[in-house]
């Protein structure tokens, strides 16, 4: 259903991610927002997650530097941006407008991947108790993506987040063990995540985490908040 011009705040759209749903939009040039709730949701298992040899080296290299919410704007152009495999967004004005309200409030993230000083890759999504939301994600180099996926588990690890929602599985993600589960399993398993308070900042927020520290916290046992 489309919300046509009713006004959407933080709150409402929080409430919606409590209750399963998310907004999109058709295109970014559609001023119109619309709700989601897929029959399957797309999850990658925390406790599960699996880092690939040449990925780790990489990774452990610290070829790329990572930083976490420092650059909002530069990570949702990224991901507004066509690329090759994706020739349009769904990242509209009104999407830009309520994400960057959300993360002024402390509820969205980035993680953002550098290189020799340029934002060449990263993610951004959505934290609310012990669930982690991942809205979108881009590289412009080989394995950027990829590493802001791995430092982002590994945080939502260490901190004993519950859920990670990837909306849908795509190729890319189902190499990192991404699966789909019915409505009725994710509204369970989201239920169980939002009853805990994780903490986003259990690595370090004010500095660059390094590959060690990523692949360290996901090494750690698995505990829940």
């Amino acid at each position: 259903m489309h919300s046509g011009i009713v006004q959407i705040t933080p709150e409402i759209v929080l409430r919606a991610y409590a209750a399963g749903i998310f907004p999109m939009a058709e295109s970014a040039d559609d001023p119109g927002i619309y709700w989601v709730e897929p029959r399957e949701r797309g999850v990658i298992p925390i406790e599960t997650f699996h880092v690939g040899r040449r990925l780790a080296r990489t990774v452990r290299s610290d070829v790329f530097e990572v930083r976490v919410d420092t650059d909002f704007d530069g990570i949702i152009d990224g991901c507004a941006a066509p690329a090759p495999d994706r020739e349009k967004t769904w990242i509209n004005t009104r999407i830009r407008r309520i994400y960057a309200d959300l993360f002024d409030l402390g509820y969205c993230h980035t993680v953002e991947v550098y290189r020799d000083g340029q934002l060449v890759g990263g993610l951004y999504g959505v934290s609310l108790g012990a669930a982690f939301f991942g809205e979108s994600m881009f590289h412009r180099e080989r394995d950027a993506s990829k590493v802001a996926l791995v430092h982002l588990v590994a945080r939502l690890r260490i901190a004993g987040y519950m859920l990670l929602d990837t909306q849908f599985v795509t190729e890319h993600l189902s190499q990192f063990g991404a699966t789909e589960v019915s409505r009725r399993e994710y509204k369970r398993l989201l239920g169980e995540a939002l009853a805990y308070e994780a903490r986003w900042d259990i690595l370090p927020i004010d500095r660059p985490v390094s590959g060690e520290e990523a692949l360290a916290a996901l090494a750690a046992p698995y505990r829940r908040p």
